[in-house]
């Protein structure tokens, strides 16, 4: 069932607000608006939703679950106003999905193990442009979360570098709370990686920070916030 008017109206008011929720954390941390992305997370939303949000000027949408994923993207497709959408995968990279998402997606936020980043590149089609990775970090040694341990980072880093269909932009984490000691330990791995790999030119994205924390995690260097709930609403 479609979303009706009303709740359309709601979504685009919640999108604004968020908006200026990033403006306002910029702004207080003496750092530029368009430092900021704003990645609005849609899975288990309708397309009607998303196509509502790019028609306003969002243009970064994240998505956890493959098959839903793909649904949306190929059927947003024909659309001229979501021909600008950028495709995140935010969800967990297992090797049955590596294919799909090498094809379907314009970014993986998700990436830890070097296996998969072997088969995102070797997957990927030549006729599309790299894609776009970012490592996720297991930056609270969580034994129940996904990521690579900081430790790790270097060899992982090593091994991307060598893959040409890959782009590695950055770094994710999922913090286990409201924690600004996770994103500042963040941020100096992050500025750490910059200085002792000069090449990588492309190395520009911090993404940290969700509904709840992404004042505090812009305050400590973040350049995307993956907000999902404060614009959409609670999951279905």
């Amino acid at each position: 069932m479609s979303p009706d008017n009303i709740a359309m109206d709601k979504l685009i008011t919640n999108w604004q607000q968020v908006k200026e929720q990033v403006e306002q954390a910029c702004q207080q941390s003496s750092r530029q608006a368009d430092e900021v992305k704003l990645l609005a997370v849609s899975k288990t939303k309708a397309s009607e939703m998303i196509l509502a949000l790019a028609k306003h000027g969002q243009r970064d949408f994240g998505e956890n679950y493959l098959q839903e994923a793909i649904e949306k993207i190929t059927e947003l497709c024909k659309f001229p106003e979501a021909q600008n959408i950028v495709w995140h995968y935010i969800g967990s990279v297992q090797r049955n999905k590596t294919r799909d998402i090498a094809e379907h997606f314009d970014w993986v936020q998700t990436l830890e193990r070097d296996i998969i980043a072997k088969r995102l590149h070797d997957q990927r089609p030549e006729n599309m442009p790299p894609l776009n990775v970012l490592i996720q970090l297991n930056i609270d040694d969580e034994d129940s979360k996904s990521g690579c341990k900081p430790e790790q980072l270097p060899e992982l880093i090593a091994t991307i570098k060598s893959y040409e269909r890959l782009q590695l932009r950055g770094l994710m984490i999922i913090p286990a709370k409201v924690d600004t000691d996770a994103f500042t330990r963040t941020q100096q791995l992050f500025d750490e990686v910059q200085q002792a790999n000069p090449e990588l030119t492309a190395w520009d994205t911090l993404s940290m920070g969700m509904s709840g924390d992404m004042t505090e995690a812009i305050a400590n260097g973040s350049t995307m916030v993956r907000v999902g709930t404060a614009i959409f609403g609670a999951r279905d």
